[in-house]
This record gives structure tokens, sequence and C-alpha cells, in this order.
């Protein structure tokens, strides 16, 4: 096992579940403001997705995307709601843990994304390589 791999398994991961558990919870919020719950949603759909956008079997991009993509998405949630609300979910967080549900329309919009990308890449290649002036 590498290094990194040692330093990710040893890393504390319950700071970040109880930022997600806050961010599910200020999701699920009435008084969140319509952007934020969007913002949030897709954190937490790319976040709890059974598929990543950058697979993990790539050395370092599969990881780096989650150390910086996820902390960035709370981060920009954070910024865009009232900070007594952003407080009071993360104080329902830190006492009631919960365990948070596996987000297969995350997955879903994951794979529609590679779908898109790899249809978008295959009509270039035939515009390049097929198409006839």
């Amino acid at each position: 096992m590498s290094l990194f791999g040692k330093a990710w398994r040893v890393a504390p991961t319950t700071r970040l579940a109880t930022y997600l558990i806050a961010l599910w919870k200020l999701a699920r919020h009435r008084d969140t403001p319509r952007g934020a719950k969007m913002i949030a949603w897709g954190v937490l759909a790319y976040a709890l997705s059974p598929i990543d956008l950058i697979p993990d079997f790539i050395p370092i991009l599969g990881q780096l995307d989650d150390i910086v993509l996820i902390p960035l998405g709370v981060a920009l949630v954070v910024k865009l709601v009232p900070a007594p609300l952003w407080q009071g979910c993360m104080r329902e967080a830190e006492v009631h843990a919960e365990r948070l549900p596996n987000l297969w329309w995350g997955a879903l919009l994951i794979a529609l994304f590679w779908l898109t990308l790899l249809g978008l890449a295959g009509w270039a290649i035939y515009r390049i390589f097929f198409a006839v002036a």
C-alpha cells in the first residue's frame, strides 16, 4: 500500500461525515435559500454517489477530486447560507450522528455526465476524421 493510501486510512473521516450530515439536514431545511439547496444536493449527490467523477484507480486525480471537490462544495454552501442556520445544522449533526443513504440518482447523474462526454468525443472524432467537406 502506498504512503498516500496509508495516510488516507489513518486520517479522521468523522469530521467529513459530520459536515455531510449537516449538509443533508441543511438541504432538507425549509429556511435554506434555493441556490444553496441546489448546490448542497449536488455536493451530497457527488459525495454519496457510488460512482466518482474521476475514478479512484487513476493514480493521483482519483483521490484528489474527493479531497478537493467535496470540501470546496461544502465551503460554498456555508458561504451561501446564513451562519445561524448552518451552525444549527452542525449542532444537530454532531448530536444526532445518523447514517447517510447512497444517492443512486447522484450515480445516474455522474454516469450521464460521462456518457455525454463520451458522445461529444465520438462526435468530434467523427467530424474530424470522417466528415466529408
